[in-house]
């Protein structure tokens, strides 16, 4: 079946593309398919520039290209044009997860090739693409005599967006991006992670990002003059940005447009930019719902490290697979499974191989294996990259020879060397090199303190899901994260990709923990979750990931009659829908798996009603409609456990009135009668 999709896909890509044709110097822009987006090319007295246009009005002023580079002179200036080249594609690739199986991939590219005037005479190719769900455009340095290796001191790429358009944001960090969202005016968002998202005052929104980022530094975006944003990599420890030799391309810069935010969401504008997968094998590759000895360590009623509350204990362990046996939950993360989290900040700390004193790993991978509960191995880190890469084969090959099909890894702390960030392209390389690992003892992976998605999931689908977010965690030590926040992540950090938020708690304020006990500095005690718990469930919809996590303790569970939706939610998801949605405001999303559609439906802190269309479900067919929604006297901070669960016979022509609590949500699964 792999090898026909492939062909197929290969057919496809010929019977679609248009002949490559060269063009005029001045014929240098092309629209989308849809022709309501443009890019145009030009050259300014030798510097390249490049210009956006939505609906015939300009979105991203002439903003220009070029690099800095160590010991040689910049690639910023003197150029000519040699050829311009002009190049369509439409074509469908299927992919073996994802909120849609099926992608269109469909552009109009121009290749721009200059050449500097000067005695170097160096070369440059510029990319540019237009879909109509936004523009891309990337750069190479071809193979040539003048340019051989050589190091990028600073990226010169410009995005001078008109206006001062509302943007919602998190300031940039080389080391984490675990930040809550401000929004703003574009001005006062002066150094910026991406992706960053903006509203126009004619309602066009915008994501900045980027795509395919192999073998560089992350971006981010930082004011330098007139508000006009500027790339900004994240360096090497010696201020180098990029260790690179030609022939090389860059990452895609991507801006995503639409009408409106819902459109943002709908985007597969980063996927279609990213290479095509490169494993044939993707069967034992199966989105799944897991549970996790974690969540007590966050809350402090247990501990990482062996003692008297240690989590991670054999019988604690064999518990928990006997809970997600009984309720069709397939995965289960243990961590603090293996030696060294008493030495946690140490360098050489952990081993991901001997299990601690208290913790037999074959005889629960055996027993997880015997009920049919996939273990997800742990592998923390603490950023020791040096001694992970050590012996991470070593690791993976244990995984897989225990039945291991899944690996959550975790680079919590500094990085090792010292002076490495998380984001730079020490790491980038890190992460990737785990992943082409992984690939090869079939693993799946979930990875924490991430670099930030840029759709390499297309390329290597073990790559399932990564955190990269001010997750539920947050709850738990911290003064939370406010009812607006699952409801701006799908608008901005999930643009990028899957999110490992971990939702499903249940015991919203704590009350049933247990005894807690402070471990982290920044545990004020008097935490609790921001949310109803209709909104919790209604986060498994909303909150894309292929590895969903059900978060709360297994006793907050059993017996309780809103848990079943969790049970009969499915990870794999063949399409999705976004039917409606303002960032921070609320959204309304819809998944089909199988049969099966699953809506979910938040609102931020304020008491939201609206009306949704089912003409997504198949016409002239009756669906039962299980219904999970705020009780009428629901509030996320005064009654957030208030819910009320029924039944309602739908199709196709139904239109349903949708209530949401303050800080509330809906969660509806859609079974067809």
């Amino acid at each position: 079946m792999k090898t026909y999709l492939r062909i197929q896909t290969v057919l496809l890509i010929l019977l679609s593309l248009v002949a490559c044709h060269s063009v005029q110097k001045d014929d240098t822009s092309i629209t989308s398919p849809d022709e309501k987006l443009a890019i145009n090319f030009q050259l300014e007295e030798g510097v390249p520039m490049y210009h956006v246009l939505f609906n015939e009005d300009t979105l991203i002023k002439p903003s220009r290209l070029g690099f800095e580079l160590k010991d040689q002179p910049a690639l910023k200036d003197h150029f000519e044009l040699i050829t311009a080249e002009i190049l369509q594609a439409d074509q469908r690739w299927e992919q073996p997860w994802g909120e849609n199986k099926t992608i269109r991939d469909n552009y109009k590219q121009l290749k721009i090739q200059l050449k500097e005037t000067t005695e170097l005479g160096r070369l440059l190719t510029i990319y540019l693409r237009a879909y109509n769900d936004g523009v891309a455009f990337r750069y190479e340095f071809p193979e040539q005599k003048n340019l051989k290796e050589f190091i990028i001191m600073d990226e010169l790429t410009e995005f001078d967006v008109v206006g001062n358009p509302e943007t919602w944001w998190i300031w940039a960090d080389y080391n984490t991006y675990e930040k809550l969202y401000q929004k703003t005016s574009m001005n006062e968002a002066s150094w910026v992670a991406t992706p960053v998202t903006m509203k126009t005052d004619n309602n066009v929104h915008i994501s900045l990002h980027e795509a395919a980022l192999t073998d560089y530094a992350g971006m981010t975006l930082k004011q330098k003059k007139d508000g006009i944003y500027e790339a900004e990599l994240t360096p090497w420890a010696n201020d180098d940005k990029v260790r690179t030799s030609a022939p090389v391309k860059t990452p895609w810069r991507t801006i995503q447009i639409s009408s409106s935010a819902a459109g943002l969401v709908a985007s597969d504008l980063i996927l279609n930019l990213n290479e095509p997968n490169k494993l044939d094998d993707t069967a034992w590759i199966q989105p799944m719902k897991y549970i996790g000895i974690w969540w007590g360590m966050h809350l402090g009623t247990e501990t990482w490290y062996p003692g008297s509350r240690h989590g991670a204990t054999t019988e604690n362990a064999m518990a928990h697979i006997d809970f997600a046996a009984a309720h069709d939950i397939r995965g289960l993360v243990i961590e603090g499974w293996n030696d060294g989290w008493e030495n946690w900040g140490a360098k050489d700390a952990f081993d991901h191989m001997t299990p601690a004193r208290d913790f037999d790993l074959k005889k629960v991978a055996a027993y997880a294996k015997e009920n049919g509960v996939m273990i997800i191995g742990h592998h923390e880190t603490g950023g020791d990259i040096p001694a992970y890469e050590k012996y991470m084969e070593a690791a993976f090959k244990q995984c897989q020879e225990l039945g291991i099909q899944a690996v959550k890894t975790g680079y919590a702390g500094g990085i090792y060397p010292r002076g490495e960030h998380h984001h730079g392209q020490f790491m980038v390389r890190h992460y990737r090199k785990v992943i082409e690992i992984a690939a090869k003892y079939q693993l799946m992976l979930d990875v924490h303190e991430p670099i930030k998605p840029t759709g390499i999931r297309r390329t290597w689908p073990n790559m399932m899901t990564r955190e990269g977010v001010r997750g539920m965690e947050w709850n738990a030590w911290s003064d939370g994260n406010p009812a607006s926040h699952t409801v701006t992540i799908p608008f901005t950090r999930g643009l990028g990709g899957p999110t490992d938020y971990t939702p499903g708690t249940f015991d919203l304020l704590y009350k049933n923990a247990g005894e807690r006990v402070k471990w982290n500095a920044e545990d004020i005690s008097q935490t609790r979750t921001h949310t109803t718990l209709a909104k919790q469930l209604a986060n498994f919809v909303i909150l894309y990931s292929p590895l969903q996590m059900a978060s709360d303790l297994p006793k907050h569970y059993k017996g309780h009659p809103a848990f079943q939706f969790i049970k009969d939610f499915n990870a794999d998801c063949d399409e999705s829908r976004v039917l409606n949605g303002e960032v921070g405001e609320y959204i309304t999303v819809v998944r089909r798996s199988g049969d099966d559609w699953f809506m979910g439906a938040a609102s931020n802190e304020e008491i939201r009603a609206f009306e949704v269309k089912l003409d997504f479900l198949d016409a002239n067919i009756s669906y039962t409609a299980q219904i999970y929604k705020d009780a009428d006297d629901a509030h996320w901070k005064t009654n957030p456990q208030a819910y009320t669960i029924e039944t309602k016979e739908v199709n196709a022509d139904t239109t349903l009135s949708i209530q949401l609590a303050a800080g509330g949500g809906q969660a509806i699964r859609f079974v067809k009668k």
